[in-house]
């Protein structure tokens, strides 16, 4: 699918009101290593400097997440969010160069307000995909 398209179809879902909402929701179903990636693009998107085409690209993975269907029904245990987290991994590949430590940090805090204790396999996994 081209990019543009796909910018334009998914960034429609995005706003921070359905951005929070779904995590609120969704973020124990969704598992930790979903929502680490999605936090850590939601962090790359509110630093200054970065480029429109790497916003663009950032609200689309997250309208995508937050869009009320897509090509796997997320309450499916298990495989739900298997979709989500192709689209951002996919996303965050292109986006690595702009993940610093401080975004890391900033949603690790995240995670640990909403988990509890976080596993840091999971998190390193995650990293280790996309870095």
């Amino acid at each position: 699918m081209d990019s543009i398209m796909a910018n334009k179809q998914y960034s429609q879902y995005f706003s921070e009101e359905s951005f929070w909402e779904k995590i609120r929701k969704y973020s124990k179903s969704a598992g930790i290593t979903v929502v680490y990636g999605v936090l850590i693009l939601y962090y790359i998107m509110q630093e200054k400097g970065i480029k429109i085409k790497t916003k663009l690209a950032i609200v689309a993975a997250l309208g995508y997440f937050i869009m009320p269907t897509d090509a796997l029904f997320d309450l499916t245990p298990l495989i739900g969010y298997s979709d989500d987290l192709g689209v951002l991994l996919f996303v965050l590949t292109q986006v690595s160069s702009n993940i610093t430590p401080e975004i890391k940090e900033k949603a690790r805090r995240k995670l640990q307000d909403w988990f509890g204790e976080i596993e840091e396999e999971k998190l390193k996994e995650l990293e280790n995909k996309i870095i």
